[in-house]
């Protein structure tokens, strides 16, 4: 029985998912299996995972279930007692299996354990931008707030854990669901955020960029409603669990979502976007934004350039201030 489980959802995605699983055989903590979880693709996907013939990789095939039921999928068929996450476009550093591993042996209270990440391209190149969060005293509101997990191929969790907040829906005959289902976004914050509210596990980082996370710029900003969308359906899922605690922290982490997908906006050169959740931001919390002032104003300067000058004066002004925004 390996120790660890590293699940991959596949759909469609046999130009990144030798790569990935590449980064993931070269991990230096060897004690491992791949769960691939092809998600009903049409493409070379199967093929491209099979051809690696190692049997460190498991290939699961299912009907399109979405992420949240590939990971679930995946859950059920792993092994190991530590389980990662990587997207099937995301790459992991050498050595990450090996901190998380490290940190969950000396730290049994720990359920969920995460790293910073690196943004890279569709070559695989760094973008110079990286996620860098706080790793220790994470509450409940700092993963509501700024979800320092950061994405969902940066936490390797405690099989226990996630035990503690699997649920079975009455529709569903075949396994228990850790990640909702019902959401096809924002379904890994909800899920981090589910533990820390209802459980007494911690969630905690460890040092260095050990996720190599894919930013795909083109069509950013083109499912920002549908995200938002999303983020409120978590709001309105989780609320009745701790309903002084939404109502405490909701305006900020409303204003810090709508700043997030402004941001988004300004990268695909989405103005008209931009300006409409930047000005959705500082009405729902002008205080929260304040608080992060050099985000906050680069930000809705940069929206403001954008729908009023377009992409390149906003060009122009970002080199003049020396920042690349993401």
């Amino acid at each position: 029985m390996p120790k660890a489980s590293i699940i991959v959802p596949a759909y469609n995605v046999a130009g990144t998912i030798r790569e990935t699983l590449q980064s993931l055989l070269a991990q230096s903590f060897s004690d491992l299996e791949i769960v691939v979880v092809d998600d009903g693709s049409t493409d070379r996907t199967v093929s491209v995972v099979r051809s690696f013939g190692d049997p460190r990789i498991r290939l699961v095939q299912q009907p399109n279930r979405g992420l949240a039921g590939a990971r679930n999928t995946g859950i059920n068929h792993a092994r190991g007692d530590y389980i990662g996450f990587c997207d099937s476009d995301d790459l992991w550093r050498a050595g990450k299996l090996a901190a998380h591993v490290a940190h969950l042996d000396r730290n049994p209270q720990v359920g969920l354990s995460f790293s910073g990440s690196e943004l890279i391209d569709t070559e695989s190149k760094g973008l110079g931008l990286a996620q860098r969060p706080r790793l220790r005293g994470i509450s409940a509101a700092d993963v509501f707030l700024y979800n320092p997990v950061g994405n969902g191929s940066s936490p390797v969790m405690r099989r226990a854990a996630l035990a503690a907040i699997s649920f079975r829906p009455a529709h569903e005959p075949l396994r228990d669901w850790y990640f909702d289902e019902r959401f096809r976004q924002s379904e890994d914050i909800e899920c981090w955020l589910r533990l820390a509210l209802t459980t007494d596990w911690v969630i905690e980082g460890v040092p260095g960029l050990l996720t190599r996370y894919r930013v795909v710029t083109g069509g950013l900003s083109a499912g920002t409603a549908r995200q938002y969308a999303s983020w409120e359906a978590l709001v309105d899922k989780l609320s009745p669990l701790a309903p002084d605690f939404f109502a405490r922290h909701a305006p900020a982490a409303r204003a810090y979502q709508h700043r997030y997908l402004a941001r988004r906006a300004v990268s695909s050169s989405d103005g008209e976007e931009a300006l409409r959740r930047i000005r959705a931001a500082w009405s729902s919390s002008p205080r929260a934004l304040l608080r992060t002032p050099v985000k906050s104003a680069t930000t809705t300067v940069a929206a403001l350039v954008l729908g009023a000058l377009g992409p390149d004066v906003l060009s122009v002004f970002a080199r003049a201030a020396g920042r690349r925004l993401a």
